[in-house]
């Protein structure tokens, strides 16, 4: 099973990029893993958040592999624990699931029709992380989750 992190805008911050990079590379042997960024629309002071979030949805949904299950990081999700995030893996892999992809949308959340399409709405906390963060923490989650399901000691 193939993990797809796909994600509106680019990495900048130095620490966000060094730490999604490590976590991506640590969770390659036990859940193959990868990043896809999606071109982020252009914001203005007196411009849109609907029509902003209606072209970033138009961004995330086509970069949804074919056949991958949906998962869409959302403040409006299901809280689950490390243990359930693994279990739930766990589950998608053991039922012969080839590829999940993870949508984590820009400033301004996602458009309704990508929680449409998700098949699992997950919020990863009740806090406001910025969106660097945000992807920095599901990175890390999903490391955890192959650490878990490995038996391995990372998760105490």
């Amino acid at each position: 099973m193939r993990l797809t992190v796909i994600a509106v805008g680019r990495l900048r911050t130095p620490y966000a990029r060094a730490g999604c990079d490590d976590y991506l590379e640590r969770t390659a042997p036990l859940l193959p893993a990868r990043e896809i960024e999606v071109r982020d629309v252009e914001r203005h002071p007196k411009g849109d958040p609907e029509k902003w979030r209606s072209e970033e949805a138009k961004h995330l949904l086509a970069a949804v592999p074919p056949g991958a299950l949906v998962v869409a990081l959302d403040e409006r999700g299901k809280s689950m624990n490390s243990q359930d995030i693994a279990r739930w893996l766990g589950k998608q892999r053991d039922a012969g699931v080839r590829e999940i992809a993870f949508l984590i949308g820009g400033p301004d959340g996602h458009d309704p029709s990508v929680r449409e399409r998700a098949n699992l709405v997950w919020s990863l906390s009740l806090l406001t992380f910025p969106h660097e963060l945000a992807r920095l923490v599901l990175v890390e989650q999903l490391y955890r989750a192959g650490t878990i399901l490995q038996g391995w000691p990372y998760h105490r």
